[in-house]
């Protein structure tokens, strides 16, 4: 199935990997672009046309099962009862499903995502950006650009919409955060598995809780909107309810989390492209699809093999998995001439940093004008910020993004 000779499982445990994955990407890309991985137990895609065509075929390679299916074949019948809920919970939803059952739930749920209810939170953003640069910079000492200011912009966002408690958030962040680290690789842990569970089960619960007192007292909120919902005399049952709202608080901060201290670092490092900007705010725009291309917070996308089939020559067969390494078709030559510079001018932009075809993200457009917002801010508002190192650590499972970055925030000199 792979070479002998390309070590692709050491190279995936890799601390160099965890680091910097894109020069294993490129070798696997040349060498070996459909490749299994014996440690993972699922087929590897890294060319950006193959990722294209399997992410356009879900006859072919199904959302449905993606993330259960190793699961329900490995593990023993009684642990899997450990984990019905998170079994369960991945099982049903706006994510994993094809078809009818997903272009109906779609239907509904992207009533709170319209183009103009995105355009409507443009001055809140701002607001909510601001106040977090005052606040820190009030503090007149060192910063983590991660813990104090791309993780408190969207979690705000994101649980104001849904019309979370503010004293709630810390927990709701908790919980989400929790939920996904079952994912950092195809085969967790037992005991991730279980503190993924845990965490699940306790965010699925404050949101029943929360989705009853919408139906007796509605509110101005994204939970309101999706109770009352109707689409030609349909309706969002209470347990695709509860899914589809776990999965757009995750999907709502924690890839926008990773993407904005990412484009705070490479913009530090790439320091003629951040002054192109501060001279040419406009091009921003523009800059966060590069950014987006360049370090995509969501590296890699699972499907399951619905029949026998041949890719480049490999055998893939019914219910295995491929992996689909979104962050590998970003920086492919084929699609990007010169992919690994960051270039702000670049046009066209062609990455699948939020999928493609059925299956594109939803809040794509609310991650794009939150990370627009604050590059505008910290480039050209009231207060600058100084990244204070070149090489933080980064965090590279399913999500990529840094786990710290330390900077000093001021008010900007008249």
């Amino acid at each position: 199935m792979t070479p002998p000779d390309f070590p692709v499982d050491a190279r995936l445990q890799s601390e160099e990997f965890m680091r910097n994955p894109y020069p294993l990407y490129s070798e696997l890309r040349e060498n070996a672009p459909v490749c299994w991985s014996q440690s993972w137990g699922c087929w590897l895609l890294t060319r950006h046309d193959d990722i294209v065509a399997t992410l356009n075929n879900p006859d072919r390679f199904s959302s449905v099962r993606r993330l259960t299916a190793v699961f329900e074949s490995e593990l023993a019948v009684s642990f899997q009862e450990k984990i019905r809920p998170l079994i369960s919970h991945y099982n049903t939803g706006l994510i994993n499903v094809d078809g009818g059952d997903h272009s109906r739930l779609r239907r509904l749920v992207q009533q709170g995502f319209t183009p103009a209810a995105i355009r409507r939170l443009q001055d809140r953003i701002r607001q909510v950006v601001r106040g977090i640069l005052a606040q820190i910079a009030g503090r007149n000492e060192e910063v983590d650009v991660v813990r104090d200011l791309a993780y408190p912009l969207p979690i705000t966002v994101i649980t104001e919409m849904m019309g979370v408690p503010e004293e709630e958030r810390d927990d709701f962040k908790l919980w989400s955060g929790k939920t996904v680290e079952f994912m950092a690789t195809p085969r967790p842990s037992e005991d991730v598995l279980l503190a993924s569970n845990a965490a699940l089960v306790r965010l699925r619960n404050r949101f029943h809780t929360l989705t009853e007192e919408r139906k007796a007292h509605p509110k101005d909120d994204l939970v309101t909107a999706l109770v009352q919902a109707r689409e030609a005399g349909d309706k969002l049952s209470d347990d695709e309810m509860i899914s589809t709202l776990t999965t757009i608080l995750i999907g709502g901060h924690e890839t926008t989390t990773n993407l904005l201290g990412t484009s705070i670092l490479r913009l530090h490092q790439h320091p003629a492209e951040r002054e192109m900007l501060r001279a040419n705010p406009p091009l921003i725009r523009n800059a966060v699809e590069e950014l987006l291309r360049f370090d995509s917070p969501f590296q890699r996308n699972r499907r399951v093999v619905t029949e026998d089939c041949e890719l480049r020559g490999q055998s893939l067969r019914r219910g295995q998995i491929v992996l689909q390494f979104l962050g590998s078709a970003n920086r492919d030559p084929a699609a990007n001439p010169d992919p690994d510079r960051l270039d702000v001018k670049r046009s066209p932009v062609r990455h699948v940093a939020f999928g493609h075809g059925a299956h594109f993200c939803l809040g794509a457009s609310l991650a794009r004008l939150e990370v627009q917002t604050a590059l505008e801010e910290l480039l050209n508002g009231p207060y600058r910020l100084e990244v204070l190192e070149d090489n933080p650590a980064w965090k590279n499972g399913m999500l990529r993004g840094l786990s710290h970055l330390r900077a000093r925030v001021a008010a900007r000199a008249a």
